[in-house]
């Protein structure tokens, strides 16, 4: 029999999660390591148990993610991106809250592209009279 599963995808500025919800005690692996242990910062994990949290499902669903590209605090914000789309699709009565909350908004911040005649994006060479 196969088991139930919600699946939901989270972009924040360079990176991308795959979550998929297991209903489940409520485990959180990201690319096979546990929450504390794949991001090492407390803030960081409040920021993925955010949906969870405001929802309150915590302990209802197991959270299995990969998760590639960024840093981890994009990272952290794709991955709770990705639970609050997989928790609409296991119960679509849950989006107002998640809305409301701004968990379903695409965050648009993305670094800027380099222009050619100048060092970064906007950083132009030092200026020298002679």
């Amino acid at each position: 029999m196969a088991q139930v599963q919600f699946y939901g995808t989270g972009r924040r500025k360079s990176s991308v999660a795959r979550v998929y919800l297991v209903p489940g005690d409520g485990k959180l692996i990201i690319n096979n390591k546990e929450l504390s242990e794949y991001f090492g910062r407390k803030t960081l994990e409040a920021i993925v148990r955010q949906p969870l949290e405001i929802t309150g499902v915590e302990g209802r669903f197991n959270v299995k993610c990969t998760v590639h590209g960024g840093g981890t605090t994009g990272q952290a914000g794709a991955v709770k991106m990705g639970i609050a789309r997989a928790l609409v699709q296991a119960d679509p009565n849950l989006r107002p809250v998640l809305k409301r909350a701004g968990f379903l908004t695409r965050d648009p911040r993305m670094k800027e592209r380099h222009k050619y005649g100048l060092k970064k994006a906007r950083r132009a060479p030092q200026f020298s009279k002679r």
